[in-house]
């Protein structure tokens, strides 16, 4: 009983941790917030995507680098802001930009997840490009904002890193018995990589679609009630895992909860066509980006 009694302690010490990492958490980057109100406006001015993005060479190097992937199917080489945003148009752009923007954050080395630098990114972007297309190809009548949730989905991952790693034996003992990653860690620290991200949202002021979405994306189960925003994060995030390279583990795709696919109205063959194609989209991403 003793024993329990400090584990449970131990645990509860750690989610403190974890908590005042998240109170301490850097604020979005001030380009991506503005970027990003700029994807709710109906008439949006290619000056005003210039505006933001004139004072920060750095992020416009690397919205030209994302736009000239072949990811995003840009016809041709683009050399300027404007003739990028005359070849995708302004919407499609500024998704692009935010993504760029958040490159700061996420292009890093994520201690306790294995990720290498520049993999957190690739993967998010993945995601949230994948969720878009979700979004059009099961012509969704009910679609709040799905780039962004999809986008920011793994943010918790970059507090809850450390302390994955201070403890990787033990969560990786647990997931070798078959228990989900989200759920061991929850036995471990009381808290999830999933509700770590929503926290970080909520701070960063957030609305509650946006943060639920995040909070949920590994949890199948609140998905089957809750909106259509929060299932298409769940599925994008499942088609975009890989094992880093851009290939799935083991040359299988993920397989997501029936009760998703249910929600979604997708067959299993649909899926894995889709999954395909999310990959596929993830091959050409990384050859574009190098991250060393």
């Amino acid at each position: 009983m003793q024993l329990s009694e400090d584990a449970r302690r131990i645990k509860n010490d750690i989610k403190e941790k974890i908590m005042a990492e998240v109170s301490t958490f850097p604020s979005m980057p001030r380009a991506g917030v503005k970027l990003r109100a700029l994807l709710n406006e109906k008439d949006v001015q290619i000056a005003q995507i210039e505006q933001i993005l004139r004072h920060d060479p750095g992020l416009t190097t690397n919205v030209l680098r994302l736009a000239n992937s072949a990811y995003f199917g840009v016809p041709a080489k683009v050399g300027s802001l404007k003739q990028a945003i005359m070849l995708v148009g302004i919407k499609r752009f500024a998704q692009i930009a935010v993504s760029a923007s958040m490159s700061k954050t996420m292009d890093k080395t994520v201690e306790g997840y294995g990720l290498r630098p520049g993999e957190l990114w690739l993967h998010s972007i993945a995601a949230s490009n994948t969720a878009e297309a979700l979004t059009k190809n099961k012509k969704f009548a009910e679609t709040n904002d799905v780039f962004t949730p999809a986008l920011l989905h793994d943010m918790g991952k970059l507090v809850l890193g450390k302390f994955a790693k201070e403890e990787f034996q033990k969560i990786e003992s647990i997931v070798a018995k078959g228990v989900p990653l989200v759920r061991a860690e929850n036995m471990v620290f009381g808290t999830d990589h999933a509700e770590v991200g929503a926290q970080i949202l909520t701070k960063w002021s957030f609305p509650d679609d946006i943060v639920n979405a995040v909070r949920w994306h590994h949890n199948a189960e609140r998905i089957k009630d809750s909106n259509m925003q929060s299932a298409i994060v769940y599925l994008s995030n499942i088609m975009c895992q890989s094992n880093g390279d851009g290939n799935s583990t083991g040359g299988q795709y993920a397989m997501p909860a029936a009760v998703v696919l249910k929600r979604l109205g997708i067959k299993i063959d649909q899926y894995e066509v889709l999954a395909g194609q999310a990959h596929s989209w993830m091959n050409k991403l990384s050859d574009t980006l190098s991250f060393e």
